[in-house]
């Protein structure tokens, strides 16, 4: 009995710390967001480089950074909100998962699962060994939110779940 306890107190507190790496994950989108909403991408790429490659015109990250000398207004903003909605999201998950909020687990599971189907279909496009990384510990994250979930419902008393669900 003691070890099913050790077990259980271990996949708490990888919960606690997948929850709070995604928060720190979250909270730089929405700052990466913001910060696309009010910066001119190509401008800075270029000030940031132009430097790098007098020096060395062969400089690794100067050359591939030229990339985003070519990002259109469009794109930017598209990417700003993107970036904006599922930081802002995913903080709001997270302050309720890490509040205990009952509404937080199928949300999280929910909204979790969709970004996941979306990460499988962009890396089928890309084939980016950093979405495949990124997918694996959102899968992870959702198996510890399920267990959490299961745990928290198990040991909450009927008659608290209103009470608990309110923000």
């Amino acid at each position: 009995m003691e070890k099913i306890e050790l077990n259980e107190k271990r996949i708490h507190e990888a919960f606690e710390i997948g929850i709070v790496i995604k928060g720190i994950g979250a909270c730089a989108e929405t700052i990466l967001g913001i910060l696309l909403l009010f910066t001119n991408v190509t401008n800075l790429v270029q000030t940031l480089i132009q430097n790098e490659l007098i020096e060395d015109p062969d400089n690794f990250f100067a050359t591939h950074a030229q990339a985003f000398t070519h990002v259109t207004p469009q794109a930017q903003l598209y990417g700003a909100l993107y970036l904006l909605s599922h930081g802002i999201i995913k903080l709001l998950l997270v302050a309720g998962l890490l509040r205990k909020k009952m509404w937080a687990y199928p949300a999280s599971l929910a909204v979790l699962s969709l970004f996941i189907f979306y990460q499988v279909i962009r890396y089928f496009h890309t084939h980016s060994i950093g979405l495949l990384v990124l997918t694996v510990f959102d899968l992870a994250v959702v198996w510890l939110v399920w267990r959490e979930y299961r745990r928290v419902s198990k040991n909450t008393p009927k008659n608290d779940v209103p009470q608990r669900d309110m923000l």
